[in-house]
């Protein structure tokens, strides 16, 4: 498994598996307005957390810090790292006060870091230039209840990876852009037609190995299906009605139905040894890709009926709710947004820039590169799940402290209805769950 993507599980994993602790808890706690923060004399040593990443991320960001240094003299960073599979329980066992200063985190724990204290708003420490140069759909993320808890320097983005020698092989012309998205039906044909030129008759890899009962599962699959279809997972902050309506069981039922065209992939070679034509998964697999050269190319995610959606969001950065130091705090954040250190993060890890910027001037991702359609879809950005329209195409997962069930859930009916249960049986268990979760929880209302 990349072991880009192995961190988002890992964190998201550690997040879902507190869900079943979420029941009956006592509440929010105070820090979440971020009235606690102080601004400090702006100079001495900030503390930062971070996820223990890949060698190239972590490499860039020692670089990125010590250009930091380097930059004035009054502020010195001392930089801490968590392995992936700890990072979350770390900032969730922490006291408020015990935080950092500034913290590294993914998406969808925010809204529960926020709602038990965790974190502060920016607005006041982080410049406004910073924080509008960030992308409509990073800021989507981090932004809990109309207030801005985080900056990217990076995104996250889904398409279909197509091997071209095998689409002309089927005599299959494919869509480059978000606009002519396969629709689902056409996609049934796409894949019959591929399966006559592949080794295996099996052209399609749905990324199986990183399990749909999970994160993968939520973010990756079952939340752009469920999108695209015109559906939702929540709406009104319940799950009833909402995850288990037709349109979902419709549109989960049709993506179950290709599992008689896709290969299991467990070995994760499937797309770069020629047995499928095609690989639903994130940028994240670029790096190895590319070694397809000239017959790599980036296809939007099929077409439900609501146009072709990605979910989008990944990790970022934001600050300790009772920091002592948030001026000091918010010049690292600051400088972590400038275009040098975002290309050169987003340079060690491939993924796509966050700020709008660097996104313009990717190399990969700007207007006229090989990745430009997984920028252009990012760009589109619809907000949350309540806010989509057809043309929009980039999805931020729910903003909710209950986000751990939410996922936990869905992940497990859409596994469930790829093994052949019944949709509507699967997603109307999962949704009392949720409904029963957040029940116990006060809708995570404060």
């Amino acid at each position: 498994m990349n072991k880009r993507f192995t961190r988002i599980l890992a964190t998201s994993i550690a997040a879902a598996a507190l869900a079943g602790s979420l029941g009956a808890c006592s509440g929010p706690g105070t820090g979440g307005t971020g009235s606690a923060v102080e601004a400090g004399s702006g100079e001495g040593t900030i503390n930062v957390w971070a996820v223990d990443g890949q060698a190239a991320e972590n490499d860039a960001l020692q670089k990125i810090i010590s250009n930091f240094e380097s930059s004035q003299s009054k502020i010195k960073v001392n930089l801490k790292l968590f392995p992936s599979d700890q990072y979350t329980k770390a900032v969730n066992s922490a006291a408020p006060g015990e935080l950092p200063d500034v913290l590294d985190f993914d998406g969808p724990t925010l809204a529960s870091f926020v709602y038990n204290g965790k974190m502060a708003p920016l607005k006041g420490s982080v410049s406004e230039e910073t924080l509008s140069n960030q992308t409509d759909s990073i800021k989507s993320q981090n932004t809990v209840d109309d207030a801005v808890y985080g900056v990217g320097m990076m995104n996250a983005g889904l398409a279909l990876w197509g091997n071209k020698k095998l689409l002309d092989a089927a005599g299959v012309a494919y869509p480059t852009t978000p606009e002519k998205a396969w629709t689902a039906d056409e996609f049934t044909g796409v894949l019959d037609k591929l399966a006559a030129v592949v080794p295996g008759g099996k052209p399609l890899d749905l990324s199986e190995q990183y399990g749909f009962a999970g994160e993968w599962g939520t973010c990756c699959s079952a939340g752009p299906v469920i999108w695209s279809g015109g559906g939702t997972m929540l709406k009104d902050n319940k799950a009833s009605g909402a995850l288990d309506s037709e349109a979902n069981v419709k549109s989960l039922t049709t993506f179950a139905s290709w599992k008689k065209y896709t290969d299991p992939n467990a070995d994760g070679l499937a797309f770069t040894s020629g047995r499928v034509a095609l690989s639903w998964v994130g940028h994240w697999t670029y790096p190895t890709y590319k070694a397809l050269g000239t017959d790599l190319v980036s296809i939007p995610l099929p077409n439900f009926g609501k146009g072709t959606k990605t979910a989008s969001g990944t990790f970022a950065w934001g600050m300790g709710a009772k920091s002592k130091n948030g001026a000091a705090a918010g010049k690292f954040l600051d400088f972590l947004m400038t275009d040098e250190s975002v290309h050169m993060y987003t340079g060690a890890n491939g993924a796509p820039p966050a700020t709008k910027t660097a996104l313009a001037a990717s190399d990969l991702y700007g207007p006229g590169k090989q990745l430009e359609l997984l920028g252009d879809q990012l760009s589109k950005a619809c907000g949350t799940e309540d806010q989509i329209t057809d043309t929009c195409v980039s999805v931020t997962r729910p903003v909710t402290a209950g986000y751990p069930i939410v996922t936990d859930q869905v992940g497990k009916a859409e596994a469930a209805i790829y093994a052949g249960k019944d949709a509507k049986e699967a997603l109307s268990a999962a949704a009392r769950a949720i409904d029963q979760n957040f029940a116990d929880n006060d809708g995570y209302k404060k």
